[in-house]
């Protein structure tokens, strides 16, 4: 459940970050009033002179909080989320030791005759 909240957050803040980019983009900035005052064009915009910059402006603050909001969401959601087993080892339970087999006799391996020797094979 929290992955895919995680998930669905993460869709909504790069959604909400591309719209931020793209009305700040949009916006004229300070000086462009002045080029509407000699009849620039500006003034005919879609919501009027001044109605553009102040529907803009909010709306672009408006996004920008909730980006904040989502951030802070995804940062909590990324620290608090329930940690799984990290390895294999991790998963593996632990049992009680298998009991020792007896110890049987060992038998001694002869060590190699002088004669044995197979360094004369090996090529040079």
């Amino acid at each position: 459940m929290d992955s895919m909240m995680f998930s669905v957050l993460l869709s909504l803040h790069i959604l909400i970050g591309l719209a931020v980019i793209g009305l700040v983009l949009i916006q004229h900035g300070k000086g462009a009033d002045m080029g509407a005052a000699f009849g620039s064009g500006a003034s005919g915009s879609l919501f009027g002179a001044s109605g553009s910059a102040n529907f803009m402006s909010r709306t672009t603050g408006i996004l920008a909080a909730i980006f904040f909001l989502t951030s802070l969401s995804l940062s909590y959601l990324a620290t608090n989320q329930v940690k799984g087993p990290v390895s294999v080892m991790d998963t593996v339970k632990t049992e009680a030791p298998a009991p020792s087999t007896p110890a049987t006799a060992e038998v001694p391996v002869p060590a190699p005759l002088p004669g044995d020797s197979k360094a004369k094979d090996i090529p040079k």
